[in-house]
């Protein structure tokens, strides 16, 4: 859907984790074993259990950071979710410095849980001044990630050849 490239360094493993659902034809990434196993979450998730739970907490997190991206745009929330900072309240971080420059930064603690480096990667954007350059699509049946490279950081939509052309269609044919 998307032909932007991908956010730059750690904000793409948010770009990523928010694209697994496309909400046009409900396809979901994290339905499959390799969808699952690209964000380091467990393959057996069929039965009740804790493997279930990591899935069900990965859905929560990815719908809070679409919000999050949304606002990021400047569109309401998609729908009522646990606010994102709610959620990475709980993540295990470390501060790591750099023996060579000295430089600091947050990182994921323990085994890296999903939270723990996704709360690792907003840190890092919002360090760099990236985090509100990752937004979300306008587009309803969209909502897809998208890192915002324009000068004025403006962009509305992930794609204009697609979500954008609907939109300004749907405006023409309303006049």
């Amino acid at each position: 859907m998307n032909d932007r490239s991908a956010a730059p360094g750690s904000l793409a493993l948010v770009e990523s984790l928010v694209n697994t659902l496309d909400l046009e034809s409900g396809a979901d990434a994290l339905d499959t074993a390799e969808g699952r196993a690209r964000f380091g979450l467990p393959e057996n998730t069929d039965g009740a259990g804790d493997a279930a739970g990591e899935l069900a907490r990965a859905r929560e997190l990815r719908e809070s950071l679409r919000a999050a991206l949304l606002a990021h745009a400047g569109h309401p929330p998609h729908r009522e979710v646990t606010p994102l900072g709610e959620l990475l309240a709980s993540a295990p971080l470390l501060v790591t410095i750099d023996e060579h420059d000295g430089s600091a930064r947050l990182a994921a603690a323990g085994a890296a849980s999903l939270l723990s480096r996704t709360a690792a990667a907003v840190a890092d954007a919002l360090i760099a001044g990236t985090w509100t350059r990752l937004k979300a699509c306008e587009a309803v049946t969209c909502h897809w990630a998208y890192y915002d490279r324009s000068p004025a950081g403006r962009g509305r939509w992930c794609s204009m050849q697609v979500c954008g052309a609907r939109a300004k269609m749907r405006r023409y044919r309303a006049k």
